[in-house]
């Protein structure tokens, strides 16, 4: 069994054949999609967060649109890119959008991935501190974030308040009890994934990583959650660990898919270079439901993910998305055992 979501990237554009032509219409789209997705009884709905960009960027308003809009589907980011965030500004709206949605965020952050624009970060306030790489500030302000969602008091209260305070130090409020038991790592290395499982993180491992070893990406992406997974062991934490990896898949079972993704998926890994690091993408999937259940049967990660997060090409529209999911998961994932 396994937890099935979606994650969309939220494009936006104007250009002809786009279902998503505002940055309006890929808000309401992306909260019409989550309802459709919890009708059809996908578990989650995941959105990517990109800054200069015509994509999602600010996630909380939407976060707790759809929370608002939903009452059982996981809501969540693949990843809110830490480089931008002031920690506690983030704290105060991650707990108001949890608690909106009774309790049912799965916040992934991460240091983010290339951006449109050049250190975008600074455009927000932010510079690393002396020594410290960009990479450095975003894990630093991501601790700085898991902590003040511990709910622990830090602040001095005023000897003379407006309001009555309660006795000790004062926290951030609204604080979501157990939010911090659901904030994931969005981790590109072996390295990072262990660092996220020490600081009793999940693991979001998406479609592309650091090429560690050569060898296909579904392998290294395998041998990266095991890591993490005996990282989270000896670390000995009270919760469960969850791992997610990211696909894009799409079961042929119309003229419609046929022409849009008839000439097959990315049928072999892609190496390319991010941050002038050798970066390994990992292969798309798109075939017949029967063809494609035997490929999935390879894919190493996969079978050690317990959540899998489908990426949708969310520019056709709702609908078409609507079926791409309910495709998966009455075509596909019965009979791989993930439902």
């Amino acid at each position: 069994m396994k937890n099935i979501g979606f994650l969309s990237f939220g494009h936006w554009s104007p250009t002809h054949g786009s279902q998503v032509k505002t940055a309006a219409d890929v808000l309401t789209q992306s909260i019409e999609l989550a309802v459709a997705a919890e009708e059809l009884g996908v578990d989650g709905a995941y959105f990517r967060v990109h800054h200069f960009a015509r994509q999602l960027a600010s996630p909380f308003p939407l976060l707790a649109a759809v929370g608002a809009r939903t009452s059982k589907i996981e809501i969540g980011t693949g990843v809110i890119d830490m480089r931008y965030e002031n920690p506690f500004y983030m704290a105060e709206d991650a707990g108001a959008a949890d608690l909106i949605a009774g309790g049912r965020l799965q916040l992934g952050i991460s240091r983010g991935s290339p951006e449109q624009v050049i250190d975008g970060w600074k455009h927000f306030g932010y510079r690393p501190d002396e020594g410290e790489s960009a990479a450095d500030m975003a894990r630093r302000h991501a601790l700085v974030f898991l902590d003040l969602l511990e709910g622990e008091g830090f602040a001095e209260p005023n000897p003379r308040p407006m309001f009555p305070n309660p006795p000790g130090k004062l926290r951030l409020e609204p604080h979501s009890e157990g939010l911090r038991n659901r904030i994931w790592w969005g981790a590109g290395s072996n390295a990072t994934a262990v660092w996220a499982a020490q600081h009793g993180m999940h693991l979001q491992s998406s479609t592309l990583k650091d090429d560690e070893t050569g060898e296909p990406f579904h392998i290294q992406q395998a041998d990266q959650i095991r890591a993490y997974r005996a990282a989270w062991k000896e670390a000995g934490h009270a919760h469960e660990p969850r791992v997610s990896v990211s696909r894009s898949i799409f079961a042929l079972t119309s003229d419609m898919d046929r022409r849009y993704f008839g000439r097959g998926g990315k049928e072999s890994d892609q190496v390319g270079f991010i941050d002038q690091q050798r970066a390994i993408f990992g292969r798309g999937y798109a075939d017949e439901p029967d063809r494609l259940i035997e490929q999935l049967r390879r894919d190493e990660a996969i079978a050690e993910a317990d959540t899998l997060l489908l990426t949708v090409p969310n520019m056709l529209g709702v609908e078409y998305n609507a079926h791409v999911l309910e495709t998966i998961l009455t075509e596909v994932a019965p009979a791989l055992g993930w439902r």
